[in-house]
């Protein structure tokens, strides 16, 4: 065992034991989230930085005895040739209710998996390819093009849909808004954007940590939000990207306090501390976008695109889908505007892997069909004039894959690299959701990775199933 495993193998003991996540200890011990992360990346570690994790092990010990005896309850028995696979245990709702409230559990919060998601797989380039071809539909009016992004992430999405928005419409002004909550995304997005205001000088970039039942027109719903909204304006002065790029930089103390965040009693999901919009335009294009240019209080939905890529977990009842999330963008839209709708749907080789490890596992609990079947009972008879279609099978569903060398699950000689099986167990964890507590469980041992070994040998590859849908509002 060299250094680098022998550290991981105890920083996974202590996690498992303290009942806290990797990212936490990495926080508590020497101030780095992703520490656990670059170790098991290979980086190396300096005399100093061990030093402050045994340390911080010995200052920070877990009582042996209660230790041992909650291992044992966490001992997963090995199994005779053709035995089914033991049941993971099982919790009541209140309890597994009491602990997520305990946790303040969100999905789509960890960032160590979901980094390590975008940067392994394909979907972000698969999904702007998907969203650029909606722009060949829509027909946008003066004084803009408007468009929605119900969840910007990093912002690889939306800036790719920008760069095709420029190539279909280069003298068209553009009215973009962003919903996002997380500052460490728009942190990301706001990275990417110094390019996009120096190509194309006539865009409106609108960022906001508002609710998607707010977002679109960029107003808080309840008075005492709205009385403590918080709006910025920031033209940007210049011609040149790098000059952009360092006025975006300097906001970074200025989101730390505006994108703040407390935790839900209830659910445990984020919920904005303040509402916040960040409105970026060019200086120099300040005159001709005047019509174009929020302001507070004046502000409209009316969007020629909706993009709603991922922007519900997977397991929440298609009740809280519509009425929280699609109903809303739904209603946002202006005549001939289009919102094209995509989340996982299964039946790959990444549900494959789930479920060789959770033999019952169904994370995938709504299809299309059914989702826009509870949005025309939602919205009644009030919007005749939107159109849903979920089309057929084969243009509705498409795939993304796991970058991988081909000679690292082609060769039958070679096996295939731990690092590739970690990345490849990362990413149908975080597809399917599994929340960390039943990941402890299962991986006491190898059986994980001797699973995910298999899935890929036998496919040659990893690939994941989404599928699509649109509404669509009739022209005016």
């Amino acid at each position: 065992m060299n250094e680098n495993s022998a550290i991981i193998f105890e920083i996974e003991k202590y996690c498992r034991d303290a009942g806290i996540a990797e990212s936490t200890f990495g926080r508590r011990a020497v101030n780095d989230g992703k520490f656990v992360a670059r170790l098991r990346s290979g980086k190396g570690v300096t005399t100093s930085t061990i030093t402050k994790i045994e340390k911080f092990l010995q200052l920070n010990g877990i009582d042996q005895q209660a230790n041992n005896k909650k291992n044992q309850k966490n001992i997963v028995p090995k199994l005779d040739a053709g035995a089914k696979p033991p049941a993971i245990r099982k919790k009541t709702k209140k309890a597994k209710s009491d602990e997520l409230k305990k946790a303040n559990f969100r999905f789509y919060d960890n960032r160590q998996k979901y980094l390590m998601f975008v940067n392994t797989c394909s979907e972000k380039w698969v999904v702007a390819e998907r969203m650029g071809m909606e722009l060949a539909h829509i027909h946008p009016t003066p004084p803009a093009l408007r468009i929605f992004d119900a969840g910007m992430g990093d912002g690889t999405v939306l800036t790719s849909v920008m760069r095709e928005m420029h190539r279909r419409y280069r003298n068209m002004p553009f009215y973009i808004v962003g919903k996002e909550i997380s500052m460490e995304d728009v942190r990301l997005s706001l990275e990417k954007m110094s390019d996009r205001f120096f190509e194309h000088p006539a865009t409106v970039l609108i960022v906001t940590n508002m609710y998607y039942t707010e977002s679109p027109w960029l107003t808080p719903r309840s008075m005492q939000a709205a009385a403590t909204l918080n709006w910025m304006d920031v033209p940007l002065a210049g011609d040149s990207a790098h000059e952009f790029h360092e006025q975006i930089k300097a906001l970074q103390p200025v989101l730390a306090d505006s994108w703040q965040v407390r935790a839900s009693e209830k659910t445990g999901n984020p919920l904005y501390v303040r509402p916040s919009v960040l409105v970026l335009y060019r200086e120099d294009q300040k005159f001709l976008l005047d019509q174009v240019i929020p302001r507070p209080g004046q502000n409209r939905a009316d969007y020629d695109l909706v993009m709603a890529s991922q922007p519900y977990r997977a397991r929440m009842p298609v009740e809280f889908k519509v009425n929280k999330v699609i109903s809303p963008l739904a209603r946002s839209l202006a005549p001939g505007g289009r919102l094209l709708g995509i989340h996982s749907f299964g039946d790959d080789p990444g549900l494959e892997i789930i479920r060789r490890v959770w033999p019952d596992e169904n994370p995938f609990i709504t299809n299309r069909h059914e989702l826009l079947k509870e949005l025309k009972k939602d919205l009644g008879k009030s919007h005749r004039d939107l159109k849903f279609n979920t089309y057929s099978d084969k243009r509705s569903l498409f795939r993304y894959d796991m970058h991988t060398l081909p000679s690292e699950v082609d060769d039958r000689n070679t096996p295939i690299g731990t690092s590739t099986l970690l990345a490849a167990w990362n990413a149908v964890t975080y597809v399917a959701q599994i929340e960390d507590e039943r990941l402890e469980d299962v991986m006491s041992d190898h059986t994980y990775l001797e699973a995910t070994r298999d899935v890929l040998a036998e496919y040659k590859g990893l690939w994941f199933n989404d599928e699509s849908y649109v509404v669509s509002r009739k022209r005016a």
